[in-house]
């Protein structure tokens, strides 16, 4: 092998090194708003949500990892009325002056073929951390037609127990059980 081959070949290892790298995305806060429901009284199932969420997002589909870091701001619950999101805001729910913000964090994604199906991870609430899985559906990446960046999305889901978090008031009149369901967009960096 000559000295140009080795060249050539290195040249060419490094123009395709960053197609294997994990790629890093930014959340969409315009298009990501964590919705959560709640059974309440035995009666209906109340639904909430939330208005503010940043975080990254790293993938290497080739290697089939990733990452993912959220924070949402617990200030910017909406309910749909001001004296309930003002309730939810208090001590007896999510108490948003001693906890601003709650967080996700995963290293672990679990693959189905080429498309992540699930992240593995810990969600911190009240200052409490307990490990929680994230179902991902609808994985997809593209080019967004609006603003001409790459974009993936997909919709999330989990359910937790919000007393394990050490949110109990109510119980069991206002059920334990609160599904959470996530459109989430991010662009890529």
């Amino acid at each position: 092998m000559n000295q140009k081959t080795i060249i050539a070949g290195l040249i060419g290892i490094t123009l395709t090194a960053p197609v294997f790298a994990a790629d890093s995305y930014s959340i969409d806060s315009r298009h990501t708003f964590p919705v959560f429901e709640v059974n309440h009284l035995g009666f209906s199932t109340q639904r909430g949500r939330f208005n503010q969420v940043s975080g990254k997002i790293t993938l290497d589909l080739a290697k089939q990892k990733g990452s993912v870091d959220v924070t949402i701001a617990t200030d910017s619950i909406d309910m749909g009325l001001d004296d309930w999101d003002k309730h939810m805001k208090s001590e007896d729910f999510f108490n948003v002056g001693q906890y601003p913000t709650m967080r996700f964090k995963s290293d672990k994604f679990v693959f189905n073929a080429n498309k992540p199906v699930a992240a593995e991870g810990s969600l911190t609430l009240l200052g409490v951390t307990k490990p929680v899985r994230l179902a991902i559906a609808g994985f997809t990446c593209g080019f967004h037609p609006l603003n001409r960046k790459e974009l993936c999305a997909a919709d999330v889901s989990t359910s937790i127990k919000r007393s394990e978090f050490g949110m109990t008031k109510y119980l069991p009149a206002v059920g334990d059980e609160v599904r959470i369901n996530i459109p989430v967009e991010a662009f890529k960096d």
